[in-house]
């Protein structure tokens, strides 16, 4: 089970930190992903990290501004989010995949295949 929670209404410019905790499954043996579904728009990728940590992919969109990191000791992955824009609002989903390849893109492009319940993050201007 991946619950995220940190989601809220913040102002533009400002910073809100998610938080996912996994259980029920090995949390270091996966890498893991957020991601965001705005409404009337397409599930996009936001940001994925490899199950030890050591590389981290990012969509355009938001590289430099959000910064995803793991603490496998609390089994948990987080989203910090700075410098948020009104088009950040959606729901961030985090999910789960099993270690082995690992890309980004194909993250991206196909998903997890593991989700969690999603919080809401709206950013007003």
């Amino acid at each position: 089970q991946l619950q995220a929670s940190g989601g809220g209404l913040v102002q533009a410019g400002g910073s809100l930190r998610l938080s996912c905790v996994a259980s029920g499954l090995t949390f270091s043996l996966y890498h893991m992903g957020w991601f965001r579904l705005a409404p009337g728009k397409e599930r996009e990728g936001i940001s994925c990290i490899t199950y030890i940590g050591d590389r981290t992919y990012y969509a355009d969109s938001v590289k430099g501004r959000f910064t995803i990191s793991r603490d496998s000791a609390k089994n948990t992955v987080y989203l910090q989010m700075n410098s948020l824009k009104p088009e950040d609002t959606a729901v961030y989903y985090c999910a789960a995949d099993l270690f082995g390849n690992y890309s980004g893109s194909y993250y991206f492009a196909y998903g997890m295949d593991y989700w969690g319940k999603g919080t809401l993050v709206t950013v007003s201007s």
